[in-house]
């Protein structure tokens, strides 16, 4: 944008040509992109919330099978032994954790930890071809930034496949919202 000095036939006085002004404008603008940069690296780090940071998921494998799915965000992680798993109607064998990656934490010393996702096959123990289940998870996870979440109960109902289905679609706990522009 430009601005431009207009003539009213006297003398300019001083201070008021268009070429000061410009500078004037110039420099108010460069002080008020440098004090906005600077305040937003004094801003607090936003954390996810937790249905965010440990987005759960399952889905239906086989009429005696579930996969439990947790997509963990950058720059978090869930403990190996803070998950428990549930279904209903019915019981589950013991599901197989896969090991974790040994971690010295602040708050609980040595432990196990997931990053990036977690997949875990959960079986059932009676056969339930076509039932609705709901699948029940407790977890608790941290972010680097030294923060710990309260352990958080998430759940989802799904239909297990028929003897011989295919595996059904990932249901989540947190269904992302869909926006009116998408």
């Amino acid at each position: 944008m430009g601005f431009y000095a207009i003539l009213t036939g006297s003398a300019p006085k001083h201070g008021t040509d268009g070429t000061r002004l410009v500078r004037l404008a110039r420099s108010t603008m460069a002080v008020a992109a440098a004090l906005g940069v600077f305040s937003g690296m004094a801003a607090e780090p936003t954390l996810l919330p937790n249905e965010q940071a440990f987005a759960f998921s399952a889905r239906g494998v086989d009429e005696r099978t579930v996969e439990a799915r947790f997509v963990i965000a950058d720059g978090y992680y869930l403990y190996r032994d803070r998950l428990k798993f549930a279904v209903e109607p019915g019981t589950l064998g013991g599901p197989a954790l896969p090991p974790g990656k040994v971690k010295e934490d602040q708050f609980f010393g040595k432990v196990e930890t997931y990053r990036n996702q977690l997949v875990v096959k959960l079986p059932l123990d009676a056969a339930a071809p076509g039932r609705l289940v709901t699948v029940s998870a407790e977890s608790q996870g941290c972010a680097d930034l030294g923060v710990c979440y309260p352990p958080q109960l998430q759940k989802v109902t799904l239909s297990l496949p028929s003897v011989g289905g295919r595996p059904g679609t990932p249901v989540e706990a947190a269904p992302k919202k869909k926006s009116w522009l998408n």
